[in-house]
């Protein structure tokens, strides 16, 4: 990308720590004029530096650049900031420190807002879940929600009140409405899920954002519980490249005439990129479904969240963005 790709620059205006692994950001803009508005859910992607030792922002050691996305928390407050929160990972490939590293008077390049979070727009009832760093979108949909008067209940989990970010703010902000659970490292004594989302209605619409394992137990209980996929809005935090046991596959392109063999710590999106095929996408994820392509032979391993059984059964297709070959080869229609 480009620096006409990176529109906003922006300033470090003040840090803080929020726990011993996530700090919040102040932003602003370089000469202090407004900034794009945005809705509650929506993100900035930011250009970082990945470093091989998490090097200060701006310094020649700084390798490779990159990009990392961040909710914007101050939906209801757009006065002339952006504030952000980012957990700090110490086995991530560098985004994370770099940012940690940002001191007041840095300066970094991001894209405009985007939102792939929205809340419903019609009147309803919101049910908000919260795991880890995934507080920051649904904190910004309490906020939206509060000043609407409208009816909502947030359930926020963490392993400690000590690793819980936005605890006063919360507190002030939802009241009797917030829900704080800790498990101290025991999935058992977790958020019982069921009973925290409760029977489907045609007005209660579900929002979750976390890690993985939460986002994947919250949808195979709210399927349980039939609630229409209509109803329930996610975002994944921390989704990862690779999963442990991950093995190295071979796809094969039949349009295309290329044979790839894709490594266990890439994916096949990426794969078919380093090849110079001009593959359509956008999450990353397998939230959003555009890199689908159809499976002409073998049998993949779905991570996706986006493709229906019909999808996956009827119409075979897979995102190349997440999904991997089960077994054996692929051959795919691209």
């Amino acid at each position: 990308m480009t620096t006409s790709d990176w529109p906003l620059e922006l300033v470090v205006a003040d840090t803080a720590a929020l726990t011993a692994e996530i700090r919040s950001l102040t932003l602003k803009s370089i000469d202090g004029g407004p900034l794009p508005a945005f809705s509650a859910g929506a993100h900035l992607l930011f250009q970082v530096e990945l470093g091989d030792g998490g090097p200060s922002p701006g310094t020649p050691e700084a390798s490779r650049p990159g990009e990392r996305c961040y909710s914007l928390v101050n939906s209801t407050d757009q006065s002339g900031y952006y504030e952000i929160a980012v957990k700090l990972e110490t086995a991530g490939s560098g985004g994370s420190r770099f940012m940690h590293a940002l001191k007041p008077g840095d300066r970094i390049r991001a894209t405009l807002p985007k939102n792939d979070f929205p809340l419903h727009r019609d009147q309803h009832e919101a049910l908000l879940i919260a795991g880890g760093i995934g507080i920051t979108p649904i904190l910004s949909m309490t906020a939206e929600l509060s000043e609407q008067g409208a009816a909502y209940r947030l359930h926020y989990a963490s392993r400690s009140p000590e690793t819980m970010a936005y605890q006063a703010r919360i507190t002030q902000l939802c009241g009797e409405r917030r829900h704080l659970h800790f498990d101290y490292g025991d999935p058992s004594q977790g958020m019982p899920l069921a009973e925290v989302i409760g029977q489907p209605a045609s007005n209660r619409h579900l929002y979750v954002c976390g890690p993985r394992p939460l986002l994947d137990a919250v949808i195979a209980t709210a399927r349980a519980l039939q609630w229409a996929s209509s109803h329930v809005h996610f975002e994944l935090f921390g989704a990862p490249l690779s999963q442990t046991g991950d093995r190295p596959c071979r796809v094969v392109l039949q349009r295309s005439g290329m044979t790839l063999d894709v490594p266990a710590e890439k994916s096949i999106l990426d794969a078919m990129i380093d090849a110079g095929i001009d593959p359509m996408f956008d999450c990353r994820r397998g939230e959003c479904s555009v890199c689908a392509v159809r499976v002409l032979s073998g049998t993949p391993e779905h991570r996706d969240y986006a493709l229906s059984d019909d999808d996956r059964d009827h119409e075979n297709l897979m995102c190349v963005c997440v999904s991997r070959a089960r077994e054996g080869e692929l051959v795919l229609d691209a």
